[in-house]
């Protein structure tokens, strides 16, 4: 099956999803000629150019080729910086893993490959029953896994990956986000999450204060470089 695109999760709400996301689309965009990034819930807005929008959906479309209507790339976007299941409850909408796979569908006729960016981290609820995991599930793409690198990561970052694969889904790698500069035994951490998990490292993001997702180097998977891995033509 030729590669469509992925889910981007992290070990944690704060681990720089969004940027990774961000530099995906860039990376595949040198391969893809049509590359969309996709928010399916957005908890936490702001105003941009008279319009209540997630800062996360600004930089997926920033990154994107095309340009698609709203309700595609961000079906649900709820105003409260909170849990989605609790910010869609205090907006007083409902969210469904249904709803926002008719979303991703309508995306994969406009885009060679979609990027999808999950909410917080594996199993975030989205209403009583389900979770943003049974949204990767009914998508069926490969899963990346963003690890936010502090203290604690090791075990965040196993017990994910142990759960998108008792999912049934592909961990096709992983990145290392840095997010404390003086983060004691980095490059040992790293070491430790490349023999323990079951994915190859895309990349090791530095410390910046304010990255840019350009120029974020990542080693993608040579199966979603397009039919014969070069780069589109200029």
């Amino acid at each position: 099956m030729a590669f469509d695109g992925c889910f981007v999760t992290g070990t944690d709400t704060g681990v720089g999803k969004t940027l990774v996301s961000a530099a995906l689309l860039h990376a595949l965009a040198r391969h893809h000629a049509r590359v969309v990034g996709m928010k399916p819930v957005a908890a936490g807005l702001v105003s941009h150019e008279g319009e209540w929008v997630s800062e996360d959906v600004l930089a997926l479309r920033a990154a994107s080729t095309v340009a698609v209507p709203a309700a595609l790339d961000n079906p649900v976007a709820l105003p409260d910086a909170l849990a989605p299941h609790l910010a869609a409850a205090r907006a007083g909408r409902a969210v469904t893993v249904a709803e926002l796979f008719a979303a991703h569908a309508a995306l994969r006729d406009l885009a060679d490959v979609v990027v999808v960016e999950g909410a917080g981290g594996w199993r975030v609820p989205l209403n009583q029953r389900e979770t943003l995991a049974d949204l990767a599930l009914a998508i069926g793409a490969p899963v990346v896994l963003v690890v936010g690198l502090r203290l604690g990561c090791l075990n965040h970052a196993l017990l994910t990956a142990e759960a998108i694969r008792a999912d049934g889904l592909q961990l096709a790698g992983w990145v290392a986000n840095t997010l404390d500069p003086a983060m004691a035994c980095r490059d040992e951490n790293i070491a430790t999450l490349r023999r323990w998990l079951p994915a190859p490292l895309l990349g090791v993001l530095p410390w910046h204060p304010e990255p840019d997702a350009r120029g974020v180097q990542l080693d993608l998977p040579e199966t979603w470089q397009g039919k014969d891995g070069h780069e589109l033509a200029e």
